[in-house]
């Protein structure tokens, strides 16, 4: 049974108006059937499709299917990237039908999920093809009508000609594929759009909410085997040696086989799999110390008190500003590490064989994943077949493919199909972890202005910082400073949620807030003041846009009701730029038994063109929702190398009760649009932060909040 989209999105709108109404968590109003109708299209799996491009494939019939090119991690991208072509297409979107694309070097650029750039980066190439196809299939109609391309037009999937001829696209795509490509073809403008800026629904909805095949875990191949890693128990640990033999009694077990210092258990299903694992005996040794939670808070401190630092930016003479200053205030914000906590475990299917390698899966990143496992195989990547299935979440995790590596180093021992399945403990137990990191701020205030800025930064392994320099407060303060140092750790860290800017963005504006108090001036006010030192710059060192923040930050004020609510309620502002986009949230919060209970947020994003509105609002609500989360309750801590909590019995997350009300506006322009996957979340923690302070007269220096603010061990909500 296909969904009507129409009638859905009907529904859809009175199921969100009706449960945020009803607030407790009563749905009404939402009847799934009665947004259904019968299958009124024609199976497209037996339509005629002729092949026009790598993207493009038209049906006789005039029905077009679009190949999203990048992985789809949640963000939208497959339902989004279609848009795009099928917009410069023109084509009626309920003619398009959409399938992923695989692993494609050679036609498709930048198949990555990751920085929140995929639009950005394929906004014009997007355009193009759309735009090339249809100019192509206009130039094959006027062969036909033996007229100029110039007297045709197209719309709608149907081209015409002066004399009032009309061809569907059907009817000409053979023809038009054997054109030579066009170049310079003309591009639509903004006001002309029909299909992007209108609200579509996500492209596997249906699929999503009836259970049908789509993740990584649903992949299956007639005999393969399930893989479960022995993984080590501690970083820094090493495998000595192992024993198998009660594993091996464990009906569905068939091979148990030993890579590096992990030992895979291969079975007929992961049940006898994950049991056929936890039956094995190893023993384990290691060299040096095992790291604790208490190693890192020592190191990062001393790193922070000492002089070992690169220099990331420095502008003007900091020295002097400080010398100078009437007054200096210095504080340091804390962070622990952070698992991805993705809904669907890492998981990964690989078929090594002399002639090819077949891989399918949930990947951020295809092309690196090839790469290295040709490597590791020492094959050739033209020998590599990738496939990407949609992510149960990535938030950075699925970047570094370690358990599509495992996949397809045990399929080449084994010598069979075998898909790797990690456990909840698995994923959160192996890494890739956010860094733990310490920032400590400081500025000189001279004659009620901010003279100097330093910005030190102490983090595990990589910097956090190193890649922003050129973000704000970057050019607003004229002496400015970023410092960066590290500590080698044996846990492996990686991205996480928008890195680098997910942990900075609230101690900076958590900082900015305390800044303004001690100025006597509203937080957004001295934004706004410091912004106007960059606004209209040509630096290159000065990557954001003082004027489009500005307009951001007057925006949530006015929609956040800024400084006007009631008694009862109290707001914290936060303002950043990541990612391309400019993002300002207020945090409304009351007070209950003397606890914080986050009421609502309100965020102003500058994006651009919004290609999606509903998959737009939907990442930024999401964002926001996981920034609180994770800013208030987020804790991971190691001890003698080992995680002290690899799953949510232990670890704790947001909860249904706790999220807020999340309302979304978009500064209106025409400008190519940015990233929305990441941007909403580094502001959250910041604006919450400063609720909780105008609340309780309490500033919060280190996440999660929840370990200082917590006056009873019940949940806030």
């Amino acid at each position: 049974m296909k969904t009507d989209n129409t009638n859905l999105q009907f529904s859809r709108r009175n199921f969100i108006k009706t449960s945020a109404l009803a607030g407790g968590g009563i749905l009404i109003g939402f009847n799934l059937f009665t947004a259904c109708k019968p299958n009124v299209r024609p199976d497209i799996s037996k339509l005629n499709f002729n092949d026009f491009n790598a993207f493009i494939k038209i049906s006789d019939e005039g029905y077009v299917t679009i190949f999203s090119p990048n992985p789809e991690i949640g963000q939208g991208v497959k339902t989004s990237m279609p848009m795009i072509i099928a917009e410069e297409l023109d084509v009626e979107w309920n003619k398009v039908n959409v399938a992923q694309g695989i692993l494609d070097t050679k036609n498709y650029q930048r198949q990555v999920a990751g920085g929140s750039q995929s639009i950005r980066f394929g906004w014009d190439a997007l355009r193009q093809t759309g735009a090339t196809a249809k100019q192509m299939l206009i130039n094959a109609a006027a062969v036909k009508w033996n007229v100029e391309a110039a007297s045709c037009s197209a719309s709608n999937g149907i081209i015409t000609n002066a004399n009032g001829n009309r061809l569907s696209y059907g009817e000409v795509v053979k023809e038009a594929a054997l054109l030579e490509v066009p170049e310079n073809v003309k591009l639509k403008d903004p006001k002309d759009y029909k299909i992007i800026g209108q609200d579509i629904l996500n492209i596997d909805l249906d699929k999503i909410i009836t259970g049908k095949p789509l993740f990584g875990l649903d992949y299956k191949e007639e005999g393969m085997l399930y893989a479960s890693v022995l993984r080590p128990p501690a970083f820094g640990k090493k495998l000595v040696s192992f024993n198998d033999s009660k594993t091996k009694e464990v009906g569905g077990v068939v091979d148990v086989i030993k890579f590096g210092d992990k030992v895979a258990v291969l079975a007929k299903n992961t049940w006898a799999a994950m049991k056929g694992k936890k039956a094995l005996i190893a023993q384990w040794e290691y060299d040096g110390t095992l790291e604790s939670t208490e190693d890192h808070d020592r190191e990062l401190l001393k790193i922070l008190d000492g002089n070992k630092f690169e220099t990331r930016r420095e502008d003007g003479n900091i020295k002097k500003a400080f010398a100078e200053a009437d007054k200096v205030i210095e504080r340091t914000y804390e962070s622990p590490f952070l698992p991805h906590n993705c809904m669907e475990p890492m998981n990964f299917y690989a078929d090594v064989t002399d002639k090819k390698i077949h891989l399918v899966g949930p990947i951020q990143t295809p092309q690196w994943t090839a790469r290295r496992v040709a490597n590791l195989l020492n094959r050739k990547e033209e020998e590599i077949h990738l496939e990407m299935t949609r992510m149960g979440g990535g938030f950075g995790r699925r970047l570094y493919g370690d358990f599509a590596l495992e996949a397809a180093e045990i399929s080449s021992l084994a010598k069979k199909p075998v898909k790797v399945v990690f456990s909840r403990e698995d994923d959160m137990a192996a890494g890739t972890y956010r860094p733990a990191i310490k920032y400590r701020i400081a500025a000189a205030i001279k004659d009620g202005k901010i003279t100097g800025y330093h910005l030190k930064e102490a983090a595990i392994n990589g910097n956090m910082y190193g890649l922003i320099p050129h973000f704000f407060p970057a050019g607003c303060i004229a002496n400015y400073k970023v410092s960066t140092g590290n500590y080698k750790s044996k846990i492996t860290t990686g991205a996480w949620r928008a890195p680098y800017t997910n942990f900075l963005a609230y101690a900076e504006q958590s900082f900015f807030s305390e800044l303004a108090e001690e100025l006597g001036k509203d937080h957004p006010e001295l934004l706004i003041e410091l912004l106007q030192n960059v606004k209209g710059t040509t630096d290159e060192k000065i990557e954001y846009s003082g004027d489009r923040m500005e307009e951001t930050i007057k925006l949530v004020l006015e929609r956040s009701n800024w400084g006007k609510t009631s008694s009862e309620i109290y707001q914290g502002f936060a303002a950043y730029y990541s990612h391309n986009t400019h993002v300002a949230e207020v945090a409304d919060i009351e007070l209950k038994d003397g606890n914080p209970i986050i009421k609502k947020v309100t965020v102003a994003v500058d994006c651009g063109i919004v290609v999606n509105p509903t998959g737009a609002i939907n990442q930024i609500q999401g964002g926001v929702i996981d920034g609180i989360g994770h800013a208030m309750y987020g804790d991971f801590s190691f001890k003698k190398g080992t995680p002290q909590a690899v799953n949510f019995d232990r670890y704790r997350l947001i909860r249904m009760q706790e999220t807020p009300q999340v309302e979304v506006h978009f500064v209106k322009n025409t400008k190519s649009p940015t990233g929305l996957g990441e941007p909403g979340l580094p502001p959250a923690g910041g604006a919450v932060a400063n609720a909780i302070k105008n609340a309780m007269d309490k500033r919060l220096y280190s996440q999660p909040f929840v370990n200082a603010l917590l006056k009873k061990a019940e949940v806030l909500g």
